[in-house]
């Protein structure tokens, strides 16, 4: 299993690996706070301020498959893989608009989740429950595909095995994090957060500019990926074919809609102390994207490095092997399998925020209390992690990957029940839940391939664009006319006055 292990590269892993775990346990002290009460377990107690949120919210957005995931992209089809720039740069204006709004009548509601607004604003517990349970199946492939993040750096520490040996360092690597997540909640990623991000920005400014300079600078490496590309033919190619133009947009739009309503997005951003903090970090946060595509270079960088691998998700460890000494390339694996393991975090801690308030709690035990509350997230939480190691364990995958194109179609479904809430109680709940489910379905049939899902689909001769965003556009339509009808009878939760900015703590 570690006859061709890399030793210094795994000592310097092992060893950031071990302090982010005792970061992890550290942190139930962070910010003190009664971690029975669900709100301070799953939101941290809405006590993160300006900076903190930066790193948490960022952190969360930009994860490990993000960093394998982007690059393997372009190295594979070339310039369209940089989709996931412009998508990240178009969410912060809504983010700075929107999300301060929705942080305000959260907190001073009580609420803990998107469900939870949802269903005070219309309420109508069966759209609070299709919102959730959305969140929920969009998650947990999202969740397993951190771990893909992980298992991509220790195989290229050099660990090797049969069957579910293969798995065993990713195994003990996520009980670690479901023991400290269970232990100290939102905090422990949060205070994590911080090496996570200053170690990726370390090795993202070291690979721009040391790859370069051992490859004859930035002019050979487009020469070179503009070679490979050319010798694939069809769409790769460092620039977009003119009928990859509107699947490129749609794609980045639809994309856009989708980031911030997944419930670890959500639960970002309303762990933190005002609304004010989140208006500061729609104007910080693109600072990521610029990281992300300078990321996204690497795949170029492969190519130009003479890097040639079956799987393209293995280009970016390959890389970093040839190009680094051992002890760097194990700084470099180390911030990738830690960016795995904060957004993962959320993630778990997201889902079972919704499962508790917006499943079990209304449906199940409606009489729970804060301390069951907190308690039946803290297993849930240990449940999503399992199933998500399972998925690993038992199923390719191709069929994870597959699944997590087709959580940005499910969530940006939602994306009308949240964001035009905010604003208005025009719509009609039942109004809304009908253009979900019709969103829904006509965005999994859209994205039914032949072989595989696809995420663009034919709507003209003439125009080719992301399924969720055709999707939106019809749940859209037909939650408008139905409510004209129908009209808004249910009682509202909130009030104009609920909506303007304030402060849980002093940041």
């Amino acid at each position: 299993m570690i006859d061709n292990l890399n030793v210094t590269a795994t000592i310097v892993f092992v060893a950031f690996f071990a302090l982010v775990t005792i970061m992890g346990f550290v942190a139930a002290n962070w910010k003190r706070g009664n971690l029975d009460e669900l709100h301070e377990w799953g939101l941290g107690g809405r006590r993160f301020g300006s900076i903190i949120s930066w790193f948490l919210i960022g952190g969360d957005l930009y994860t490990a498959y993000t960093v394998i995931a982007v690059p393997a992209l372009v190295y594979a089809v070339g310039a369209f893989g940089f989709f996931a720039v412009p998508y990240t740069i178009l969410i912060y204006p809504l983010l700075y608009v929107a999300f301060p709004r929705l942080w305000s009548v959260t907190h001073k509601r009580g609420y803990i989740t998107g469900a939870d607004f949802v269903l005070g604003r219309y309420g109508n517990r069966w759209l609070e429950l299709a919102i959730a349970l959305t969140g929920i199946l969009a998650t947990m492939p999202y969740i397993a595909l951190q771990l893909v993040g992980i298992e991509k750096v220790i195989g290229a520490l050099g660990f090797q095995g049969e069957g579910l040996m293969s798995h065993f360092p990713l195994t003990i690597a996520f009980v670690i994090l479901a023991v400290y997540t269970y232990r100290s909640g939102l905090r422990a990623p949060a205070m994590i957060a911080f090496v996570k991000d200053t170690m990726i920005y370390i090795f993202v400014i070291a690979a721009i500019i040391v790859i370069p300079a051992k490859l004859g600078g930035y002019g050979a490496i487009f020469d070179a990926a503009a070679q490979v590309y050319a010798k694939k033919g069809g769409a790769a190619g460092l620039t977009l074919q003119p009928q990859q133009v509107m699947p490129y947009i749609t794609l980045a739009i639809g994309s856009a809609l989708a980031l911030f309503i997944y419930p670890h997005s959500m639960t970002g951003i309303l762990s933190a102390s005002s609304s004010q903090a989140i208006k500061r970090n729609a104007i910080a946060l693109p600072a990521y994207s610029l990281v992300l595509g300078l990321i996204g270079l690497l795949g170029l960088m492969g190519h130009a490095a003479g890097i040639v691998v079956k799987n393209p998700q293995d280009v970016v460890p390959q890389l970093f092997l040839k190009m680094f000494p051992d002890w760097f390339a194990g700084f470099c694996f180390a911030a990738i399998a830690i960016g795995a393991l904060v957004p993962a975090a959320v993630m778990s801690i997201g889902a079972a925020n919704t499962f508790t308030r917006n499943v079990w709690k209304p449906f199940i035990h409606p009489g729970m209390t804060p301390a069951e509350e907190s308690f039946v997230a803290k297993l849930v939480s240990l449940a999503v992690k399992v199933g998500a190691l399972l998925v690993i364990l038992f199923i390719p995958t191709k069929f994870a990957i597959d699944f997590q194109l087709l959580g940005g179609v499910w969530m940006s479904q939602c994306f009308p029940a949240i964001i035009f809430g905010v604003y208005t109680r025009w719509f009609n709940g039942w109004a809304l839940l009908a253009g979900w489910a019709v969103g829904m379905v006509l965005g999994t049939y859209l994205s039914w391939g032949a072989t595989a899902w696809v995420p663009t689909h034919a709507v003209f001769d003439w125009f080719t664009a992301y399924n969720g965003l055709t999707a939106i556009c019809v749940n859209v339509i037909i939650a408008t006319i139905l409510s004209i009808p129908l009209r808004s009878t249910a009682p509202d939760e909130t009030s104009p006055a609920d909506y303007e900015g304030g402060r849980a703590v002093p940041a």
